[in-house]
């Protein structure tokens, strides 16, 4: 690979993530400042990311893979994306505003298997070339989050009041416009010829629910669901609550949760080879239960460095049960399933599993609203605290797959 394609990449990488981390993050504090929605109306505007998990492998398997070339897919998807972000932007109805955003979410979450494809087509070793480009997409979503904070301060208390929040779509529609228009320079990414007739079983992976005869993998498929419960709490209600807690620049300081996802990625493999992959995620799981009560317990003033810990736990959460059930699964299905096991492990998790959290969440936000508008934080955090460690304890019991995975794990 050229330094002319590593550095277009490497942009497309960065402007990706940089578009999701300018508006998705301060969403339930928009919603609740500038439209006054209810718990249960985030919780179906929060809901349009798992829609749009569930129809992206369609548009992936039935056009994108087949009719156009990837590049040229993803700088449309985008253009389309820039107007919606406008209309979001200038939005001030709470039902105008959950079109508007449906419409992008189904459009944006193809984007994000596509600037895969665009990037591992021009890779000759993507195990090792890989990682040095997606970083550049963590990269942004992380100055996204700084640039709202201490940059143009939206997010400030005085920011929130007056509205300003909105310019976080305009932000993100310029930014996609801006990739739009630089996605026809990437290099070229035509579609694979294939006379073969399209199964929707194969787009889902419905091959890979053989696996579940395997009782070890159920656990895992199972708890993989029910683990995306608390996940949705987090990204729901994590903003509006540090903002209604006091923190200074939120935004920004959450962005510290990706800083640790970036750190402890490397560590996975240091914990598979001491620990094995049970050990492993048992630690992810556990640690959405401690960030939680760390919630509960911290405040915005002297016991901020409780929430502050509770976002840097952030990186072990995410990483050490997403990625490590990834490989867990990628291990499990053999070349055979391999593709299809991804894909119906990323349906359940994102698609299911964040679907039903996500309504899970806004319930639990709308029954703990006082009567002079408050939220009572402390009972929303213990909830999905205790549902955590609800899963740990069912993963920890009945998981026990302990010889062929856990050894093929360990020797990768």
């Amino acid at each position: 690979m050229n330094t002319t394609i590593r550095i277009k990449l490497s942009a497309m990488m960065f402007l990706e993530f940089f578009i999701w981390g300018a508006w998705f993050v301060t969403l339930g504090t928009f919603l609740a400042s500038n439209l006054h929605a209810s718990g249960s109306e985030t919780a179906a505007v929060f809901s349009t990311q798992s829609w749009g998990a569930i129809i992206a492998p369609f548009i992936i398997g039935l056009i994108a893979d087949r009719y156009f070339n990837a590049e040229k897919i993803l700088g449309i998807l985008h253009l389309i994306g820039a107007f919606l972000m406008y209309q979001m932007y200038v939005s001030d109805d709470v039902t105008a505003f959950y079109s508007y955003v449906l419409g992008y979410m189904i459009l944006y979450m193809p984007t994000l298997a596509l600037v895969n494809s665009v990037a591992f087509n021009q890779m000759k070793d993507p195990e090792k070339e890989f990682a040095n480009i997606r970083v550049w997409g963590t990269i942004g979503w992380i100055l996204a989050g700084l640039s709202i904070s201490f940059l143009f301060h939206w997010d400030s208390a005085e920011g929130v009041g007056q509205g300003l929040l909105k310019n976080t779509f305009l932000l993100a529609g310029i930014a996609a416009f801006i990739l739009g228009i630089f996605s026809f320079s990437l290099p070229k990414t035509p579609p694979k010829v294939s006379d073969e007739k399209i199964k929707i079983g194969d787009i889902i992976g419905l091959d890979a629910l053989k696996l579940l005869k395997d009782k070890n993998f159920a656990i895992f498929f199972i708890s993989s669901i029910l683990i995306c419960i608390p996940l949705a709490f987090y990204y729901q209600n994590a903003h509006p609550f540090l903002t209604e807690a006091g923190v200074q620049n939120p935004t920004g300081k959450m962005a510290i949760g990706q800083i640790s996802e970036a750190l402890f990625l490397l560590l996975i493999p240091v914990f598979f080879s001491r620990f094995g992959f049970k050990k492993t995620i048992l630690v992810g799981m556990l640690a959405w239960a401690i960030r939680y009560v760390l919630f509960a317990y911290g405040n915005g003033g002297d016991l901020s460095f409780m929430l502050i810990i509770g976002i840097a736990l952030h990186g072990i959460c995410y990483d050490f049960f997403f990625v490590s059930g990834q490989i867990y699964t990628n291990s499990k299905a053999g070349e055979k399933y391999k593709s299809a096991a991804q894909g119906l492990i990323t349906l359940a998790t994102y698609g299911v599993g964040m679907l039903i959290g996500f309504a899970v969440a806004g319930w639990i936000t709308d029954n703990y609203k006082m009567l002079d508008g408050t939220i009572d934080w402390k009972m929303v955090w213990i909830i999905p605290a205790g549902i955590a460690l609800g899963v740990f304890l069912l993963f920890a019991l009945l998981f026990n797959d302990k010889s062929k995975t856990e050894n093929e794990i360990t020797a990768a």
